[in-house]
C-alpha cells in the first residue's frame, strides 16, 4: 500500500480522531503483525506532543494458547499488574487507540464458555475502572488488514493481495481522500443534522418492521437524545471521533422497555466465533427468547453474562447508502459491518445520550433507564425492506426509515 495513503491514514486517526493534545499520554492497542502501521501512529503522537505513548501488543494466536491451557480460575483472575495498569489510566486518562485487525474465525474450536466465563468475572472487576474513565478521555476505533482477516474476505487472492484489497477497502470507507479531514468534516456536519431533526420529534418509541421477519418496538426515555459524528470529553471539553468509519445516529432506548422480534441480518463476530442467521425475542425488555443457525449457545451465553445483557443500550441508524454498504463487501468485522446498515446493541447504555448528562451524573442516568451491563454488543438489522416509525410523545406516526434508507 502506497505510504502516502497510510500517513494520510494515520494522520486522520491520530489529529482528528484521538484529536492528542501536547502533554497526553496514549495507549496504543494493536495487532503484533501490524507493527509498521502502529509506529506511523506513535509518531504522529510524538509529533503532537504527547508525553509518553504506551502500546500493548495484541495476538488471537497468544489468546487461543492461554484460553486452551490456563485453568478458568487462572483465566478469570484480575492480577495485581493488571489493576495497577487500570488505575494508571484512570490517573492519568490517556487518549485510547484500538487498531482492530482481528480474524473473525480466530477463536473458532475454543471453549467459548470457559472464554465466557471468564469475561464476566475479569469484566466485574474491569467495570469498576471503566466507570471513573467514562466521558473523561479521548477515544478511537479503526482497522488495519490482518492476514487472516483479508483472506476471509478475499480468499481467492494471495494472501498478499487479499491484504492489499483490504487496505483499499479500508481507506475507501475511511474517507482517505485528497484531504481525508475536509471530507469527514463534511461528513460530520451532515449527521449532526440528522440528529437535530430526529431530537426535534420527541420521540416517545421507535416501531421496527421487516421483510425478514422484525417486529418490534422499542421505547426511549423522556430525555434520550441522538448522537452522531464526533464528541467531546467532560471537563476538558476536548473534540473527537470515536469511530473511524462512522454513519451512524445513535441512542440509548429506555431499559426494560422493548417488544416483540428482531432478525439479524449480518454475522456476528463475537470473541472470534461468528454467530450466524439468528434472532432475539424480547418482553419487557429483556431478551426470553432466541435462536440461531451457528453458535446459538455463544449467544446464548452473551444474552446470560449479566443483570443487563439481555437488553438493549443503543439503536442505531444507518441508511444502506452508505459507502460500507455500497462497497458490497461484508466485513465480518463489527465496526465496518454496523456502519453498512441499521444496528441495535446488547447490554451497556451510553450516558451522554441523555440530555443534561454532566450535570445528572452516573446514577440519575441510570434511574431514568440508561441500560447498565459489563457487555456492549452491536448486532445488524438493517436490510432493504427495514421500516422504521418514530410514535411521539405528542401522538403522532412519523416515518425515519423506508425501504432501509431515511424518509427525510
Amino acid at each position: 500500500m502506497d505510504k502516502t495513503l497510510l500517513q494520510k491514514y494515520a494522520s486522520l486517526i491520530v489529529d482528528y480522531g484521538l484529536n492528542v493534545q501536547e502533554g497526553q499520554d496514549v495507549l496504543i492497542q494493536v495487532n503484533i503483525e501490524n507493527q509498521d502501521f502502529a509506529l506511523l501512529c506513535v509518531e504522529e503522537c510524538y509529533r503532537l506532543g504527547a508525553r509518553k505513548v504506551v502500546v500493548d501488543w495484541l495476538s488471537q494466536e497468544l489468546d487461543r494458547l492461554n484460553y486452551n491451557y490456563r485453568s478458568l480460575d487462572t483465566l478469570s483472575a484480575f492480577e495485581d499488574y493488571e489493576k495497577a495498569k487500570l488505575q494508571w489510566r484512570v490517573d492519568r486518562l490517556p487518549c485510547l487507540l484500538w487498531l482492530d485487525s482481528d480474524d473473525p474465525d480466530g477463536m473458532s474450536g475454543v471453549d467459548m464458555d470457559k472464554v465466557g466465563t471468564a469475561l464476566q468475572k475479569r469484566g466485574m472487576v474491569a467495570k469498576t475502572y471503566r466507570d471513573q474513565m467514562d466521558g473523561k478521555f479521548q477515544w478511537c476505533i479503526a482497522a488495519v488488514p490482518g492476514k487472516a482477516w483479508a483472506k476471509k474476505l478475499f480468499p481467492t487472492l494471495s494472501e498478499a493481495d487479499a491484504v492489499e484489497k483490504l487496505w483499499e477497502n479500508i481507506l475507501l470507507c475511511s474517507r482517505v481522500t485528497d484531504d481525508p479531514v475536509a471530507s469527514w468534516k463534511a461528513h460530520d456536519e451532515n449527521l449532526k443534522e440528522k440528529c437535530h431533526y430526529l431530537n426535534s420529534l420527541g420521540i416517545e418509541s421507535l416501531h421496527y418492521t421487516s421483510q425478514e421477519g422484525t417486529d418490534l418496538t422499542v421505547g426511549f426515555m423522556d430525555d434520550s437524545i441522538f448522537l452522531g459524528g464526533g464528541e467531546s470529553t467532560l471537563e476538558r471539553g476536548i473534540y473527537f471521533q470515536p469511530n473511524i468509519p462512522s454513519e451512524e445516529c445513535f441512542t440509548s432506548p429506555k431499559s426494560g422497555v422493548a417488544e416483540g422480534i428482531v432478525y439479524a441480518t449480518m454475522p456476528l463476530s463475537y470473541q472470534g466465533n461468528l454467530i450466524e442467521n439468528f434472532w432475539i425475542r424480547f418482553e419487557n425488555g429483556k431478551a426470553v427468547e432466541c435462536g440461531a443457525e451457528k453458535n446459538k449457545d455463544i449467544l446464548q451465553k452473551l444474552l446470560e453474562m449479566d443483570e443487563g445483557s439481555g437488553m438493549l443500550g443503543e439503536c442505531a441508524l444507518v441508511p444502506n447508502k452508505s459507502p460500507i454498504r455500497q462497497s458490497g463487501i461484508l466485513f465480518y468485522n463489527t465496526l465496518f459491518d454496523e456502519n453498512a446498515t441499521c444496528h441495535l446493541a446488547l447490554g451497556r447504555g451510553f450516558d451522554n445520550c441523555v440530555r443534561g448528562y454532566e450535570e445528572k451524573g452516573k446514577e440519575k442516568c441510570r434511574e431514568e433507564g440508561v441500560n447498565e451491563s459489563i457487555i456492549h454488543v452491536d448486532f445488524m438489522i438493517g436490510s432493504d425492506s427495514l421500516d422504521i416509525d418514530a410514535k411521539t410523545k405528542d401522538g403522532k406516526t412519523i416515518p425515519i426509515f423506508r425501504n432501509g434508507d431515511w424518509a427525510f
